[in-house]
């Protein structure tokens, strides 16, 4: 949502009259979502006297900012010793393998060791990518055959990561968003494979959602919450014409938080989700 309230507010700054309509559809346009959308605008209007730009921008971030979540809690690794387990989950196409590669690289900055699993077998340049990424960021990754079991691959790299006393897991599966059921048979196998070595795995289950996609982001995210419970949300190209709104509208439909924010192309690009600094800087 980058620029889209500064953007707004220029439109607006210099008009006698707000035309509701077209605010409206402005609103609709950054992916807040009609609902969000309207009761902007209602309660605009109801304030019953002349509105400026700025009234519009405070009544939207205050609305925004009530139906984002707290901010993401810290992470911290096991007590036990054991690997913390992230399945990332996500359409081809989003980012996906950028983030696991980039969260990554953040935990190893905070002193925490990471294992990469490469487990989206069936597109062998996203194995490739994140090769380059564990070797660029000195991160280890563990790959299987080309077209290998998804599930195998996670096995093996979690047995590495807890033979190497690592604190963290990062799976990247298969972006094929194909039928639901066989999608949802895809990642319960890799749930059962990991909870092998070790029952309580995967600990959290993110999507990976590109914030100028807008409703194709929500649906997706429909999508893969049927299939496979999500727990929160990467949310990437936040940089540029990323507005952001969608994920306003998915915490605010289906329940579910984001966790990390991709801001740019570097690896040092990447946060986690504070709602002052989204609403404030992103919006």
């Amino acid at each position: 949502m980058a620029g889209f309230f500064k953007s707004l507010y220029n439109k607006l700054a210099n008009k006698a009259e707000i035309d509701w309509d077209d605010l409206e559809a402005e609103l609709v346009t950054a992916d807040l979502g009609p609902k969000l959308a309207i009761q902007i605008v209602q309660e605009l209007r109801d304030l019953g006297r002349q509105i400026t730009a700025e009234d519009v921008i405070d009544v939207a971030r205050r609305n925004v900012a009530d139906r984002l979540p707290p901010d993401s809690p810290p992470l911290l690794p096991r007590l036990d010793g054991k690997p913390f387990v992230f399945l990332v989950v996500g359409i081809n196409g989003v980012g996906k393998t950028t983030s696991c590669a980039k969260l990554a690289h953040w935990l190893q900055r905070r002193g925490q060791p990471t294992v990469l699993a490469a487990a989206d077998t069936f597109r062998a340049a996203a194995v490739e990518q994140l090769e380059r990424w564990g070797q660029r960021l000195d991160i280890p990754v563990v790959k299987g055959q080309p077209n290998a079991d998804p599930s195998s691959v996670c096995f093996n790299a979690h047995q590495k990561a807890i033979a190497d006393g690592s604190k963290y897991l990062i799976c990247d599966t298969a972006g094929r968003l194909h039928t639901r059921h066989n999608l949802m048979e895809e990642l319960s196998k890799i749930k059962r494979t990991l909870a092998k070595n070790d029952e309580s795995a995967p600990h959290l289950t993110l999507l990976v959602v590109d914030a100028t996609t807008g409703a194709n982001a929500l649906q997706q995210a429909k999508e893969f919450h049927k299939a496979c419970p999500l727990d929160g949300l990467i949310v990437t190209k936040m940089d540029g014409s990323g507005k952001g709104g969608v994920a306003v509208s998915i915490y605010d439909q289906l329940g579910i938080a984001p966790r990390f924010l991709g801001t740019g192309e570097e690896p040092e690009q990447f946060a986690l989700f504070s709602k002052q600094k989204f609403v404030e800087e992103m919006l």
